[in-house]
């Protein structure tokens, strides 16, 4: 690992938006996954369930969810085979290659989606949106856009 000779070092004020941003985000996913368990989900699965209703068909190659839901290949192996057991989401093979797999949500799934979507949707008001001014929910969402353009 390389040495960096002269860290730029945060500021305090740099230090406490920093710090706060970390409890907030998890506090945030907390609050949110705990929220989903008495629909038996978690947060990682509900954005599965989006993820494949959004897409045409409801379906989308395991590599393209992957990507979609920011999860590694392995942990969304894993996170749809538990998705499969309970119906929600099924794994087809690729007519066109006959190697790819795609994650397809069921209708058994779709209609879990439809019931979650109303009570996940109050969560993210509560936990969130209403949680903050307007203006500082529209500086926030600015924020978020400059750190998604960084580049890897």
């Amino acid at each position: 690992m390389e040495t960096i000779e002269n860290p730029r070092w945060l500021s305090q004020e740099q230090q406490q938006v920093w710090r706060a941003w970390l409890h907030a985000s998890a506090r945030i996913e907390q609050y949110l996954d705990a929220d989903l368990r008495s629909f038996g989900l978690d947060l990682a699965e509900y954005e599965i369930l989006v993820a494949l209703s959004e897409a045409p068909g409801r379906q989308l190659r395991m590599s393209e969810l992957a990507e979609a839901v920011h999860q590694s290949r392995s942990r969304l192996t894993h996170t749809v085979s538990r998705m499969e057991t309970r119906g929600a989401v099924e794994r087809l093979t690729c007519q066109a290659d006959g190697r790819g797999v795609w994650a397809h949500l069921t209708d058994d799934g779709f209609a879990l989606l439809e019931r979650t979507a109303p009570h996940h949707v109050e969560g993210v008001r509560r936990i969130l949106v209403d949680a903050i001014e307007p203006e500082d929910f529209r500086a926030l969402g600015r924020a978020m856009q400059a750190v998604l353009a960084v580049a890897d």
